[in-house]
This record gives structure tokens, C-alpha cells and sequence, in this order.
């Protein structure tokens, strides 16, 4: 459930779904940059970052 609830995060503001899951890191920068390149790249990367977990 807790992934679900990060998921629909990640929907509606990337890099905090990518935040909650992993913290400020590696991944997080990534979502920033992809966030700022296009919004769709950010929520994918989000999405696939929850979900490798």
C-alpha cells in the first residue's frame, strides 16, 4: 500500500515520490534533472525507482 501511495506522489511531483523512497542521492538528483528536461522523464524514472525497490 505504501508503494501505491508513493506511486501516485511520483505522478503528481516526481521527485518527492523519488525522495521518499531512496532519499537525497544519486536517484534524486536524476529525477531533478529529468523533472526540469521534461515532466513525463521525471515520473517514469520516479516510477521505475519506487519500483525496483
Amino acid at each position: 500500500m505504501a508503494d501505491f501511495i508513493r506511486i501516485i506522489i511520483a505522478i503528481l511531483l516526481p521527485p518527492l515520490g523519488v525522495f521518499l523512497q531512496v532519499g537525497i542521492g544519486k536517484h534524486f538528483w536524476i529525477n531533478i534533472l529529468l523533472t526540469l528536461l521534461g515532466y513525463i522523464p521525471g515520473i517514469v524514472h520516479a516510477v521505475w525507482v519506487i519500483a525496483k525497490k
